[in-house]
């Protein structure tokens, strides 16, 4: 069969995905599922600092300080989400799959190979 589209390579940085068949798709949303959490637990982290300084140079106004505690219950509210909603997704994939981890980290099932094939 002549490949009228000649050789494609994957671009440089792909390959460390693997291949489909390994997961590559799955790998990578993962990992965005992975920088997503880390990046929210460190936002939180700031918010909770700079409303802990607030709270502390609020110099005793009622206003300033009730601007404080609100940002930092919704900084634990906020980390509070995320951590749930991890718990949850392990929780429901125990249940359903008996395996916690297969909902945050799916697995990628496909046909064996040397099956039928479009060629003939």
């Amino acid at each position: 069969m002549i490949n009228i589209f000649g050789e494609v390579n994957p671009p440089p940085g792909v390959s460390r995905y693997g291949s489909l068949q390994e997961g590559g798709l799955v790998d990578f949303l993962n990992n965005i599922l992975l920088f997503l959490t880390i990046a929210g637990g460190i936002y939180t982290l700031f918010n909770i600092i700079i409303a802990g300084y607030q709270f502390l140079s609020a110099g005793g106004k009622p206003d300033d300080m009730a601007k404080a505690w609100a940002k930092i219950w919704q900084s634990l509210l906020g980390l509070l989400f995320i951590a749930g909603a991890l718990v949850l997704g392990a929780i429901f994939g125990q249940i359903l799959f008996g395996d916690p981890t297969i909902l945050i980290k799916p697995k990628l099932f496909r046909p064996p190979s040397g099956g039928p094939s479009i060629d003939g």
